[in-house]
């Protein structure tokens, strides 16, 4: 394989990764703090601050990703 596509794919799948993990973290972090976007009845404060701490998470996760793949 050639190595501009390697590093291309390598920098893909972190980003997919840090964004999933990121969004996760975001979710589980939102939920404990009472916020909670997925399990919210409607579109409240409550589940728009869920959503930005969710959102926060994605970037976050990208970047750390994204980070840690070109230290290597």
């Amino acid at each position: 394989m050639e190595p501009s596509l390697r590093n291309a794919m390598r920098e893909g799948l972190a980003d997919a990764v840090g964004f999933v993990v990121g969004a996760l973290a975001g979710w589980w972090l939102g939920a404990q703090f009472g916020f909670d976007f997925v399990r919210s009845a409607g579109y409240d404060a409550k589940a728009m601050v869920g959503l930005v701490f969710i959102a926060l998470g994605c970037g976050a996760g990208r970047w750390l990703a994204r980070r840690w793949i070109l230290r290597r």
